[in-house]
C-alpha cells in the first residue's frame, strides 16, 4: 500500500522518495553512492524524530483519521483467531458499522465489540462512515449479555467519530441505546477492556467504553466532542479546529494524565498505518496483559473497581492558597 502523507508529513515523504530514487540509481548504474545514501538517512532519520517527537493535538487528530490507518477488522485478522461475527439485534437490523462476534485471544474465548469504517466510498456507505445505528449498539449489547451468560470477557475496539445523528437514527432512540449500554456494562459481571484504535468520539465511543480498563494507541483520541464542532460552537468558524483540539485535551497523553484511560499502546514511528504488523502485535500485547490481570480479580471486586474507576472521572479538587502573616 503506497503511503499518502499528511500535510505536516511532506518533507518526511519527500526525504523517503529522494533515498528511495538514489538506491534505485545505484543499483540500475552499478555507481557506489554509499556516503550520498548515508547522508541522506541520517537527514531522514532527524526529520522524522523532528516531526514526530512534536506532533500537535490536531496532527495527532489527523493521523487517528487517517484513511490507511488500520481498522477494527484489521486487528481481529492479526490479533485473535476463530472470528466468528454475529448478526442483528433481534429487534431491527445489523448494523455494518458495527461488526461483533466471538474469537479467541491467545487461549482466551472472547466476546469482541467493534466500530468499523471504510477505506473507499463504497465501504464508508456500506459501514456508514463508522457511525453507528441504535440497533448496533443494541447488537453490542445482545453479545454483551452473551458474554456474561457463558463467563467469556468482552473486548471493544473503539473507532468512531460519533454515533450516527440521522432522523431514522433519532426515531429509533439512539440516545436511549447508549444510555441503556452505559449502565449494563456498568453492571456486566466480566472483564471488560477497550481499546480506542483511532477515533473515540463522544457517546458513540462511550457506548461501548465503560471499561475496567481502557486502553488508547498513541495517536488516537478520545473526545466529547469533534474539534470541528468545538470550533463550530467557540469561534462561530470551523477554522479553529486545531485551538480546539488543543484545548480539549483529548490526546492519549493528556488522557492519561487526568486518569481518563489507563495505558497508551505504542505506534510505529509515523502512525499505525506504516506498520499493520507492529501495531497489531502492540494492541495484542496489551490486550493479553489486561486480560490475565483482570481474570483474576473476584467479580464483586471487578465490580466495585469499574464503580469507583468512573466515578473518579471529573472530580478535582481547587488548591487553596495559603499566606504567611507578616510580623510586625
Amino acid at each position: 500500500m503506497e503511503w499518502q502523507p499528511l500535510d505536516f508529513e511532506k518533507p518526511v515523504f519527500e526525504l523517503e522518495r529522494r533515498l528511495q530514487d538514489l538506491k534505485s540509481h545505484s543499483t540500475k548504474h552499478d555507481v557506489d553512492l554509499g556516503s550520498a545514501v548515508n547522508e541522506l538517512e541520517a537527514k531522514l532519520r532527524e526529520t522524522r524524530r523532528h516531526v514526530y517527537d512534536n506532533l500537535t493535538a490536531w496532527q495527532r487528530v489527523q493521523i487517528a483519521r487517517h484513511t490507511q490507518r488500520p481498522f477494527a477488522l484489521d486487528y481481529i485478522q492479526r490479533c485473535f483467531t476463530n472470528w466468528v461475527e454475529l448478526h442483528g439485534d433481534r429487534r431491527f437490523a445489523d448494523d455494518r458499522a458495527m461488526p461483533c462476534g466471538m474469537a479467541m485471544l491467545g487461549g482466551q474465548r472472547c466476546v469482541v465489540i467493534t466500530h468499523q469504517k471504510g477505506r473507499n466510498t463504497k465501504e464508508n456507505v456500506m459501514r456508514n462512515f463508522g457511525c453507528a445505528h441504535p440497533e448496533g449498539y443494541r447488537k453490542a449489547l445482545r453479545l454483551m449479555r452473551l458474554s456474561e451468560k457463558f463467563g467469556m470477557p468482552v473486548i471493544s475496539l473503539i473507532d468512531t467519530p460519533g454515533a450516527f445523528p440521522g432522523i431514522g437514527s433519532e426515531e429509533r432512540h439512539i440516545s436511549e441505546a447508549i444510555a441503556v449500554n452505559l449502565r449494563e456494562m456498568m453492571k456486566l459481571r466480566v472483564p471488560v477492556i477497550a481499546a480506542v484504535i483511532g477515533e473515540g468520539g463522544s457517546g458513540g465511543a462511550l457506548g461501548i467504553g465503560v471499561a475496567d480498563h481502557v486502553l488508547i494507541f498513541e495517536n488516537a483520541y478520545y473526545s466529547v466532542i469533534s474539534p470541528e464542532a468545538c470550533s463550530a460552537i467557540l469561534w462561530r468558524d470551523r477554522r479553529h479546529a486545531a485551538e480546539a483540539a488543543e484545548a480539549l485535551k483529548l490526546t492519549a497523553q493528556n488522557l492519561l494524565k487526568l486518569e481518563v484511560v489507563d495505558e497508551i499502546i505504542r505506534e510505529p514511528e509515523g502512525g499505525a498505518h506504516r506498520d499493520y504488523g507492529s501495531a497489531a502485535a502492540n494492541l495484542g500485547e496489551a490486550l493479553r496483559r489486561g486480560l490475565e490481570r483482570l481474570c483474576q480479580i473476584p467479580v464483586t471486586e471487578l465490580l466495585e473497581k469499574r464503580y469507583q474507576k468512573f466515578r473518579r472521572l471529573g472530580v478535582f479538587s481547587e488548591g487553596k492558597t495559603v499566606t504567611t502573616p507578616i510580623r510586625v
